[in-house]
């Protein structure tokens, strides 16, 4: 395990993140074969065209036989029907680890179903992504200069933990560690609070469609320029995906909008009063909160 080469990765779900990460540690010349486990033939069959994986495997037992690392890059719902699938064909120095968005439920599913093979469990969550889905999406080039977040366990293997962190690094990121219960806080507040104002702002379009030009949305939206393409591109990420996430993170995700809608009332209150001065201010800050974050150069 001094080594970060891999002989045999196998990428369970392999769309835009599974995809990359096998692309990225492909080029990096780190990984001799690469075998994809997926539910889709089509998918399954882009990735194998691309040159993502070397094989497809649809039986956990011959896919993670003689495995190093398994990744799983599946919904968030899905990780625990999986770990209980995978876990009697684990090999005793098999390292996995997931890339899933919410992370106390995946540790918790992996205590469940993997027993003492937990400490080779690395729970990670890169944060990096498009709107767009599935082999064809996925680039060698995501992960760049990307975070990567870590919640390894008290259970974990140090050497396994090192091995994970390398493995990222490789692809370009920048890889960091936290509590499963922190990343969930702050994730509802920076990721998954935005996913849900888009598909809101998007639906509220749909409904004010009817109101404004008695049709459909796309009468509105013709006339709409770059400000609302750019808050709303993440309406276009997958629902079923982002339905799971919200569904998971639920009670970090309700406090967060409780907390938003507070922001809301306060804004509606400046606008309500009339109050140019205070209206100024709130814009004010906000764009240097903005433009700092910005200079850091890693917002992409």
């Amino acid at each position: 395990m001094a080594s970060s080469s891999i002989s045999k990765l196998v990428i369970i779900g392999v769309g835009l993140i599974g995809g990359s990460f096998a692309q990225a540690l492909r080029r990096a010349g780190l990984v001799k074969h690469i075998t994809g486990i997926g539910r889709s033939p089509e998918n399954m069959q882009c990735a194998l065209e691309l040159g993502i994986i070397d094989e497809q495997i649809g039986d956990f037992a011959a896919a993670l036989s003689g495995a190093d690392f398994v990744l799983l890059a599946v919904p968030v719902k899905q990780a625990a029907r999986i770990l209980q699938q995978i876990a009697p064909y684990l090999e005793a120095r098999t390292i996995v680890s997931d890339v899933g968005s919410t992370k106390q439920s995946v540790v918790d599913a992996a205590r469940a179903y993997l027993g003492k093979h937990i400490s080779y469990f690395i729970p990670a969550h890169p944060i990096a992504g498009t709107e767009l889905s599935g082999a064809v999406a996925a680039s060698p080039d995501l992960f760049q200069n990307k975070p990567v977040i870590l919640t390894p366990l008290q259970e974990n293997d140090q050497q396994a933990i090192d091995y994970v962190t390398a493995l990222w690094r490789y692809c370009g990121a920048r890889v960091s560690s936290m509590q499963p219960e922190q990343h969930d806080q702050i994730l509802a507040a920076i990721s998954h609070l935005p996913h849900m104002l888009a598909f809101s702002l998007m639906q509220h379009i749909q409904t004010q469609s009817l109101t404004l030009s008695e049709g459909s949305p796309l009468e509105l939206l013709r006339l709409a320029g770059s400000s609302l393409n750019g808050m709303t591109r993440i309406a276009a990420s997958s629902p079923e995906m982002w339905r799971d996430i919200c569904l998971d993170n639920r009670i970090a995700l309700l406090a967060q909008i409780e907390a938003y809608q507070l922001e809301l009332s306060k804004l509606q209150q400046i606008l309500t009063d009339h109050d140019s001065e205070a209206l100024e201010k709130l814009f004010s800050e906000a764009r240097v909160t903005r433009r700092n974050w910005s200079a850091l150069g890693n917002n992409s």
